[in-house]
C-alpha cells in the first residue's frame, strides 16, 4: 500500500493532475479553424509537409492544371492555405467570374434573409414577387415557392434559354415533381430584394460580402448577373460555409439553414440541395437531361464532399471530413461545361495523391 501512495505522489509532483473527477478531466481540444482577417489579404499558410501530405505529388497536380487551362487554384486546411498558385497570367489580385458556382451566393443569402425575419423559402414566390412573374397558368404559378427554387424543382420548361422573363418561364410540370437545372433561380435575388426593401447588391454587400471581406461585383453576362472576385474571395466564401455559416464568432447565416442547403433537397435528385451539388449519393440527375445516372457524383471524390459548380469548371469542393476547402477557378479544362465534367474526377486523383 505505501508503494502504491508513493507512486501516486510522484505522479502529482511531476504535473499530473490527482483529480479523480472525471469532470475535471480535459479532453484535447480540436484545432480551431483559422479565419483571415476581414481588414487585410494577410492568410497564414501551413506547410504540405507539416501536414505530412506527399510532396512529391504536389507539381504533378500543379502541371496538370495548368495544362487544363486553370488560372488559380487553392487548397484550405482547416481555413489555413496550405496550396496556392497561378497559372496563365492570372495572379492573386486578378476577378474572374464565377459563374453558376455563384448560385451558392444567391442560396447563402436568402438564408440569411430568412434568419432575418424577411422572408420565408416555405412561401410561393408569387408572394413577394406578385403574379404573373412567369406565363403559367395562375393555380401553377402559385405552386412555386422559394425552396422549389433553391431545389431546382420549379417544373418551369428549362429549354428557353437563359432570359427569365415571365415569357420564357413557361409551365411543364406541377413544382416538385420535375427537376431540371433552371436559370429561374436568379427569381430569388428579386425576392431579397423586394423582402428586403433594398437592392440586392445592397443586401447582398451588406449581409455577406462586407462581413467576410470578400471583393467582387456582380456583372451582367448573357441575361444574367454573375459574380466576379479574386480566387481568395471564392476561398473566404469556401471557409465561411465550411465553418458551419459562421465567421470568427458572427453566424453569417444559421447552422441549421447550412445543414439543409448542402443536403438532398427534393426526392427527385439525390445529388443537388440548395444550389448545391452533393457527392457520395446513389445516383444524380445533369443539367439539360431527365437521366438519371447510378453512382456518386465525383467517384474519386470524399462521400461527404459538396460543392458549387459552375460553367467552364469554376470550382469550390468543400470537404469537412478532411477538412478541406478547395478552389478552382480558369478557363474550361477541356470541352465547355455546365459545371460537372471529366475533369472533376481526375482533379480529385490528384489532390488525393497529394492529401491521403
Amino acid at each position: 500500500m505505501k508503494t502504491i501512495w508513493l507512486s501516486v505522489i510522484a505522479l502529482c509532483i511531476l504535473g499530473f493532475s490527482c483529480s479523480t473527477d472525471p469532470s475535471e478531466i480535459q479532453e484535447p481540444q480540436e484545432d480551431s479553424i483559422y479565419f483571415p482577417s476581414i481588414n487585410s489579404d494577410e492568410w497564414e499558410t501551413i506547410s504540405p509537409t507539416d501536414l505530412k501530405w506527399d510532396q512529391t505529388k504536389l507539381q504533378p497536380l500543379l502541371d496538370y492544371l495548368e495544362l487544363k487551362n486553370t488560372k488559380s487554384f487553392i487548397i484550405l486546411y482547416n481555413g489555413k492555405i496550405a496550396v496556392e498558385a497561378y497559372f496563365n497570367e492570372h495572379s492573386s489580385t486578378s476577378p474572374w467570374y464565377w459563374a453558376s458556382a455563384g448560385k451558392t451566393l444567391t442560396s447563402t443569402v436568402v438564408g440569411i434573409a430568412e434568419d432575418d425575419g424577411l422572408l420565408n423559402i416555405n412561401n410561393k414566390v408569387s408572394d413577394y414577387l406578385g403574379t404573373g412573374w412567369t406565363t403559367a397558368p395562375l393555380e401553377k404559378e402559385n405552386l412555386i415557392t422559394c425552396k422549389n427554387l433553391l431545389s431546382m424543382d420549379s417544373g418551369l420548361d428549362d429549354n428557353m434559354g437563359d432570359n427569365v422573363s415571365p415569357e420564357n418561364l413557361r409551365y411543364i410540370a406541377d413544382a416538385g415533381t420535375r427537376w431540371a437545372y433552371h436559370n429561374v433561380y436568379v427569381k430569388l435575388q428579386d425576392v431579397v430584394a423586394e423582402a428586403s426593401d433594398q437592392s440586392w447588391n445592397t443586401y447582398f454587400n451588406s449581409s455577406l460580402k462586407n462581413k467576410i471581406g470578400m471583393s467582387g461585383t456582380w456583372l451582367p453576362l448573357d441575361d444574367l448577373s454573375v459574380y466576379w472576385s479574386n480566387t481568395r474571395s471564392m476561398a473566404r466564401f469556401g471557409l465561411m460555409i465550411y465553418a458551419k455559416g459562421k465567421w470568427e464568432n458572427t453566424q453569417i447565416v444559421s447552422e441549421n439553414y447550412i445543414n439543409d442547403a448542402t443536403n438532398t433537397s427534393q426526392n427527385i435528385n439525390e445529388s443537388y440541395g440548395y444550389l448545391w451539388w452533393l457527392n457520395g449519393k446513389s445516383s444524380y440527375h445533369l443539367p439539360q437531361t431527365q437521366l438519371i445516372f447510378n453512382g456518386s457524383l465525383i467517384p474519386n471524390a470524399p462521400t461527404d464532399m459538396f460543392a458549387a459548380l459552375g460553367k467552364n469548371d469554376q470550382k469550390i469542393y468543400i470537404v469537412p471530413s478532411k477538412k478541406l476547402v478547395v478552389i478552382r477557378m480558369g478557363e474550361a479544362a477541356d470541352a465547355a461545361n455546365f459545371g460537372l465534367s471529366d475533369f472533376d474526377n481526375t482533379l480529385w486523383s490528384k489532390i488525393n495523391a497529394l492529401t491521403n
